[in-house]
């Protein structure tokens, strides 16, 4: 486990590579949580997590689909959506530098209790249609970018 100063300073200098997921349910509606930390806190946001150094994709997957949905799920479960790049102007210790990801956008079919997902992350959770999540201010742009019509590489 990283220090948070050695955290910190791999943030401010490197981007971060993640898995961010598009959980829908039998609606086609897509779980989003209430953010409770930085960055993008406040809005409305997918799960999703880091990949871990000399972590293997198909195994970040698995852990954080587990950490964010309470469930260990496999990558054949997922549609492979694109690769996104996220810009944020704060990081996860305040806003003194910003925070760049690459991301791999992942959908996937997810029915299970909204009671029971972790806290950890989100304060709160609800199944959005996809014109709610363009139409909403609380939904943040790069979790709207996974409902547009265009996928892909976003900036």
């Amino acid at each position: 486990m990283l220090s948070e100063q050695l955290f910190k300073t791999i943030v401010q200098h490197t981007p971060l590579i993640a898995i961010d997921l598009i959980a829908r349910n039998h609606n086609n509606e897509v779980l989003l949580g209430e953010r409770l930390n930085r960055p993008a806190q406040g809005y409305w946001f997918v799960p999703g997590g880091r990949i871990l150094k000399d972590e293997l994709i198909p195994d970040a997957f698995a852990r954080i689909t587990q950490n964010e949905l309470g469930v260990a799920r496999v990558i054949e479960d997922g549609r492979f959506l694109g690769v996104y790049e996220h810009h944020y102007p704060d990081n996860f210790s305040g806003e003194d530098f910003t925070t760049h990801y690459i991301v791999l956008a992942f959908e996937l079919n997810f029915h299970n209790n909204l009671a029971y997902l972790p806290p950890q992350q989100h304060g709160q959770y609800r199944w959005w249609s996809e014109s709610e999540i363009l139409d909403s201010p609380e939904v943040h742009r790069h979790t709207q970018w996974y409902v547009q019509a265009d996928k892909g590489i976003k900036c």
